[in-house]
């Protein structure tokens, strides 16, 4: 049985994850890892991309145009399709997850964190961020998300979660890319990560690691800019992959994971998946 962890982190454009992401280009470099070059639907918004990365379906579908209309979706998702399945999903994320693949809206108390039987998120972990903005980001640290996906992991089993922080996305609105700040808040989050990749892989789960936008020089997104849609897509794992410089699609994640984990793809998920199972 396949176990796998996507891990997403918000708002880093292609240039910004090779140049500035030591652990995971060493990786590449060793052979345990493999890099591609992705691009995201549009809008390049984040909750945009959010809905699309797990219903395979462009947001002129999905109808989440932006940040401000957030609700639950009715296509079929990642989530629904492998609790279905009789997988066991986890998520700690953004709570917009929450409210796009569980329910909605969303409940402080009741929806922070949650263990359900009846899925299609069976544990799920969430954070709001209420008050954001460029004086005070309200992120949590990653290496307490990172601790709480490998609890999710140890603990209850999953076969199958997702990863959310917001950390470098709220970095690059402030200040911007080419900047010291930027430099090492990257450098920081690939430090923290490392240990955990390397946790996850010894547990025996193959590893996602991306984006779901990337951002341009001014710290923007939501456009068709190549620095606001492309990120790196890194995988450790032994699926077959697309060979050479090829572009690979977000829309094809949705039924790239499914295919992995031995799950029907719904007819709904159009693009090609670019994993064998």
């Amino acid at each position: 049985m396949k176990k796998l962890l996507l891990i997403l982190i918000d708002g880093v454009p292609y240039r910004n994850w090779r140049r500035l992401f030591g652990n995971l280009e060493g990786w590449v470099a060793s052979g345990e890892a493999r890099v591609w070059r992705m691009r995201s639907t549009l809008p390049s918004t984040s909750a945009s991309c959010y809905a699309s990365i797990h219903t395979g379906v462009p947001p002129q579908q999905h109808r989440v145009w932006g940040n401000e209309a957030v609700y639950r979706l009715a296509q079929p998702d990642v989530f629904s399709e492998l609790s279905a399945a009789g997988k066991r999903t986890g998520a700690v994320a953004h709570s917009f997850w929450s409210e796009l693949f569980n329910r909605s809206p969303f409940d402080l108390v009741r929806d922070i964190e949650y263990d359900e039987e009846a899925g299609p998120i069976h544990h799920g972990r969430f954070h709001t961020m209420t008050g954001y903005g460029n004086i005070n980001q309200m992120t949590p640290s990653d290496v307490d998300l990172f601790a709480t996906l490998t609890r999710l992991c140890e603990v209850k089993g999953v076969d199958y979660a997702m990863y959310h922080s917001c950390t470098l996305d709220s970095m690059g609105h402030r200040f911007y890319h080419d900047c010291e700040e930027m430099d090492n808040a990257c450098y920081m989050l690939d430090a923290q990560m490392a240990p955990f990749v390397h946790r996850w892989r010894a547990a025996g789960y193959e590893v996602i690691v991306t984006a779901d936008h990337g951002q341009d020089a001014r710290g923007h997104h939501g456009g068709a800019d190549p620095l606001q849609q492309d990120v790196a897509f890194y995988y450790f794992g032994d699926a077959q992959m697309p060979v050479g410089d090829v572009l690979l699609d977000q829309l094809a994640l949705a039924p790239s994971i499914l295919t992995r984990m031995g799950v029907a793809v719904p007819a709904s998920m159009q693009a090609k998946p670019f994993f064998t199972a």
